[in-house]
């Protein structure tokens, strides 16, 4: 199922107010007149909800109410809400688990909120939309009321909805969503799916914890399991696999030459990821982005690119 709404690029701008202001440059260089939703019906009242301008979610419904993992953009509401809709027969989220903090998987808690959401999130993540400056973040609304260190848990819909942080990672505050009968793992942003991914340091994220997080995600799943990640196409084990023995790989080659002495442009001139670029390269994440930031990490500079 599609579910459309005309949107003007102004709300890709304000999915990425929390990010480097790169992205959002990126993004503008993008004509894009409308935005649909896509639903995919993963079974057991589980579907992945997908715009390709911002993160995927995940939805769980069934007699005991919604569950919503993330919410997309700050004037997505509408949109979002019209697809959750139209698969509930008219109910709205009664719980919508964040994530992580970023207003493309955010953005969509003011609207929900309004409509008698509860918004649940790692600490982390309320700690970092408290401390924000953008105009959406402080929207009434925004910040999660109900927030967790380690682990929560929900029972609905015959479901048992398992919900891990993930510390140091893409941020300080990610969580990753099993939805243990159905076996159905949102990965959240710790997942780029065939491409490479967005490690914000500057929100305490780290390469080391961002590939412990995909190891978390490989340990839970087995080659059965319907993999949502942050961005890009539902996916399995296999694709998970790929991209974590790519950084890995990326890691490995950046930190032996910061070893060796190599500064940023000694780094960037030996092109150690040149024969990802082609398979992994992608508009917001370049090979040059995913280089700088494997280089800031090894030497300990709290900012992904410039």
């Amino acid at each position: 199922m599609r579910f459309r709404l005309a949107i003007t690029t102004a709300a890709a701008l304000l999915a990425f107010n929390t990010v480097p202001a790169q992205a959002a440059t990126v993004l503008t260089q993008e004509e894009q007149p409308d935005v649909s939703v896509a639903s995919t019906d993963l079974g057991d009242g589980i579907f992945m909800l997908s715009t390709d301008m911002a993160g995927n979610l995940g939805l769980l419904n069934g007699p005991d109410g919604v569950v919503l993992i993330d919410d997309q953009l700050p004037n997505t509401g509408a949109l979002i809400e019209g697809a959750i809709v139209e698969i509930s027969g008219g109910e709205l989220p009664r719980f919508i688990v964040n994530t992580h903090w970023h207003g493309d998987h955010t953005g969509g808690n003011s609207h929900f909120a309004a409509e008698g959401s509860i918004i649940a999130a790692q600490t982390n993540v309320r700690a970092r939309l408290e401390a924000a400056d953008a105009e959406w973040a402080n929207a009434p609304g925004t910040l999660p009321i109900l927030t967790f260190g380690q682990d929560l848990t929900f029972h609905m819909n015959g479901q048992t909805v398992e919900i891990s942080h993930i510390p140091a990672a893409h941020t300080d505050g990610d969580a990753i969503v099993y939805f243990r009968e159905a076996n159905v793992l949102h990965m959240g942003d710790v997942f780029f799916s065939g491409r490479f991914p967005f490690i914000d340091l500057s929100a305490g994220g780290s390469v080391d914890g961002y590939i412990a997080g995909m190891e978390r995600g490989l340990a839970i799943a087995n080659d059965e399991t319907q993999i949502i990640p942050g961005h890009g196409p539902l996916s399995t084990r296999l694709e998970l696999q790929a991209s974590l023995d790519m950084l890995r790989e990326a890691a490995f080659r950046v930190r032996t030459l910061v070893e060796g002495g190599a500064d940023l442009d000694a780094v960037r001139a030996a092109a150690p990821l040149a024969d990802f670029h082609d398979d992994w390269n992608w508009g917001f994440i370049t090979t040059d982005r995913m280089m700088q930031t494997l280089y800031n990490d090894a030497v300990g500079n709290a900012v992904s690119y410039e």
